[in-house]
């Protein structure tokens, strides 16, 4: 069977799952395409190309419910609740894909959902983009830490000290699952405290990224 990126990009995501980024080569690729190392750059030039072919692939397929009649709220935690199940879905991969600037397109299904959500969010046109990109970066920074078991131990750290009138063992620490949603409920009101009315009088408009305006 002839290869095709499609194919190619298959075959690399199935090793990337089974054994990380790090022990993926053109060489193991071309094994389990049973080709010759040599005709796989004809369709990517490096490892480089490939793990970029194989990351816009798998951030195609994202896929959610539909739900424009939903408040925003609820459109927004469904979008980073089922983004989260791709990352825990291909862990290797997103995880070496959160370390690169370029892991979100701006044709990317989740980008294109978020950033219209928060359109209808009422967030103002100049500020969807940087508003789209700091949840980005809050989400991506939170599934980082649990695909690297960091978020896991940091909420198991024990004080240095009892606290007075501490006998028993250390309080395990919540879930993962409910520390997504304390993140979630966090930027959700966060967004939801800009965009209502308030002390000075100010409304809908009032902006989001930055504080301060002319």
């Amino acid at each position: 069977m002839p290869l095709t990126e499609t194919g190619i990009y298959a075959a690399a995501l199935r090793l990337i799952d089974a054994d990380g980024v790090e022990a993926l080569t053109m060489r193991k690729l071309a094994t389990a395409l049973d080709a010759n190392p040599m005709s796989l750059y004809h369709h990517v030039p490096n490892k480089g190309a490939l793990l970029r072919g194989v990351a816009r692939t798998v951030g195609s397929q994202f896929r959610t419910v539909t739900l424009e009649d939903a408040p925003w709220q609820e459109r927004t935690r469904l979008l980073a609740t089922d983004f989260r199940t791709l990352a825990h879905r291909h862990p290797n991969l997103m995880a070496y894909s959160f370390s690169q600037p370029d892991f979100i397109q701006p044709e990317d299904p989740f980008w294109t959902a978020l950033t219209a959500t928060l359109d209808a969010a009422g967030v103002p046109q100049p500020e969807i983009r940087p508003t789209a990109a700091l949840v980005c970066a809050v989400v991506a920074g939170v599934l980082t830490a649990e695909l690297n078991g960091a978020l896991h131990r940091w909420s198991n750290l024990e004080p240095t000290a009892p606290a007075v009138g501490e006998d028993g063992p250390a309080d395990p620490g919540p879930g993962e699952d409910r520390m997504f949603r304390l993140v979630l409920d966090t930027i959700i009101t966060g967004l939801d405290s800009r965009l209502t009315t308030d002390d000075d009088g100010q409304g809908t408009g009032r902006g989001i990224a930055t504080e301060a305006g002319p």
